[in-house]
Order: C-alpha cells, then sequence, then structure tokens
C-alpha cells in the first residue's frame, strides 16, 4: 500500500488527517460514495469534511471522480489511464474495464469541434453483475 501522506505531499498538498483518511479508505475501497466514506472512517468525520477532501484530492489528480449517470458520484484512486467502468444496473456495484485498444484516448472523435485538446474518453457499459444475476427472480 502507498502511504499516503507520501502521495499527498507528492501532489503539492499538505497531509491533514482527513485528506489521509479519505485518501487511505479510497485505495482500499475503489469506487466510494461519500457515504461509503463515511462508513469507512466510521463517522469520525463530517461529509462536508469528506467532500473538501475529495475536491482537494481530485484537483490535484490523486483521485478521479466517476459520475454514472442516475447513480451517486463515486471516486477512486486510478488515475493517469484511460480506463472505463462497467456498473451493475441492480445493486450499483462498479467494476474497472481496460482500454483494450490503444492508448489515451482510446476513442477518437470524429471531430474536435473546435476543442484545442482531446484527452480523455470516458464510457460506462452498464449491465448485471454475476452475484444479481444469480439472485431468483421474484
Amino acid at each position: 500500500m502507498t502511504d499516503p501522506t507520501v502521495l499527498l505531499r507528492g501532489a503539492g498538498l499538505r497531509s491533514t488527517a482527513p485528506r489521509r483518511a479519505v485518501l487511505e479508505a479510497l485505495i482500499t475501497r475503489p469506487h466510494s460514495t461519500v457515504t461509503d466514506l463515511s462508513q469507512a472512517v466510521d463517522g469520525q468525520l463530517s461529509n462536508q469534511t469528506i467532500y473538501n477532501a475529495l475536491d482537494d484530492l481530485a484537483n490535484s489528480g490523486l483521485v478521479r471522480r466517476i459520475e454514472p449517470a442516475g447513480s451517486a458520484t463515486r471516486y477512486e484512486t486510478r488515475v493517469g489511464d484511460n480506463h472505463h467502468h462497467l456498473v451493475c444496473r441492480s445493486c450499483g456495484v462498479v467494476a474497472d474495464v481496460d482500454c483494450h485498444t490503444g492508448e489515451a484516448p482510446c476513442l477518437t472523435p470524429a471531430s474536435s469541434n473546435g476543442f484545442a485538446r482531446v484527452d480523455e474518453a470516458e464510457v460506462v457499459w452498464w449491465g448485471i453483475c454475476n452475484t444479481c444475476a444469480a439472485r431468483p427472480q421474484g
């Protein structure tokens, strides 16, 4: 496990207790929501403190926001690559999906529509996870 203090300082952030706690929770629990993170830190941090830490972590590039349509915003520490996500329609579990067609961006738009640079493609696939598929329908 990478030391949160080293990561924070390397990103130019002060290593505060809330930032360390949130980052440590995300390292062990990828794709967490604020509610998940609150539970992970045993309610020791207010939701506002968690949001503030996440905002700092995301703005520094240590954390990536994932915003699947109709789902709570989730956060992960896997940054710097162009991977995508698969979301279960039933339970909401999120899984990483590696981009298999090349370097970022693996999906090139047909037109840049006046953008000077395109550097990321975000794809979300939806389906039913194995656990939910195995549940009796009723």
